[in-house]
């Protein structure tokens, strides 16, 4: 792994009611779910604060809830980085996922009316009309849109914070793996969903969530190849 590769930022405008250290969190976080830093990626505080045109302070601090929330890695000399990945844990954050998401769905399926439905399909279309296109670059993100606006339609929502920690220490992963695959025709789970909620029907709707986080994973049918696949990421990644 190239530990010097690109960092690529989405600078949104920061909003006067946003701090610095929140705007840099915020603008950080982004990168890493989004795998706009790879794996293995050292950063440096001195060398963030110039790509951001910020003080070294909000970095700092960035990075230290960043860490806290499992993805980047603080090491001892005080670098910091995206961990790897290692089959071991890439299983347990999908099975995680699979349980606190399903959860999160057949929470919120109570809460969900008419024009949460209706968001929900036009989210599904874009992301139809984007796999059309051939532009996938936007998939994992609107992808995630579907899943956040599905799950915090339960007005008590406190899981999404433990999802996004998923997502967090997927993203880099996840961003990597995609320069290696096709994609392939599958189900469309994201319509199941959508029939089950119609159905008010919550089993279907679990069945459904957790086979969609499940076949984004299919690369990984076995240890072997998941650790196979690994190995060839950290080398070409």
């Amino acid at each position: 792994m190239d530990k010097n590769s690109p960092i690529e930022f989405t600078l949104a405008e920061r909003d006067a009611s946003v701090t610095i250290t929140q705007w840099v969190y915020a603008t950080l976080r982004h990168s890493v779910m989004y795998g706009k830093i790879l794996p293995g990626r050292a950063l440096t505080i001195r060398e963030l604060a110039k790509e951001l045109d910020v003080s070294p302070m909000p970095v700092r601090e960035a990075l230290r809830q960043l860490a806290a929330e499992n993805a980047l890695e603080i090491q001892g000399n005080r670098r910091v980085m995206v961990p790897k990945m290692t089959a071991m844990k890439f299983n347990e954050l999908c099975h995680a996922r699979m349980a606190i998401e399903s959860h999160a769905a057949e929470r919120a399926l109570p809460y969900i009316d008419d024009s949460r439905l209706q968001l929900l399909q036009q989210i599904d279309a874009q992301i139809d009309h984007t796999q059309i296109s051939g532009n996938h670059e936007p998939i994992s993100a609107l992808n995630q849109e579907f899943h956040r606006t599905l799950y915090n339609a339960n007005p008590h929502q406190v899981t999404l914070p433990l999802i996004e920690s998923l997502w967090l220490q997927l993203g880099p992963f996840m961003k990597l793996a995609s320069a290696h695959l096709e994609l392939s025709t599958q189900v469309d789970r994201h319509t199941e969903a959508l029939t089950a909620i119609e159905n008010r029907d919550g089993f279907a709707l679990q069945l459904a969530i957790k086979a969609d986080i499940r076949e984004g994973f299919n690369f990984a049918s076995t240890p072997e190849a998941l650790q196979r696949f690994i190995d060839e990421s950290n080398r070409h990644g």
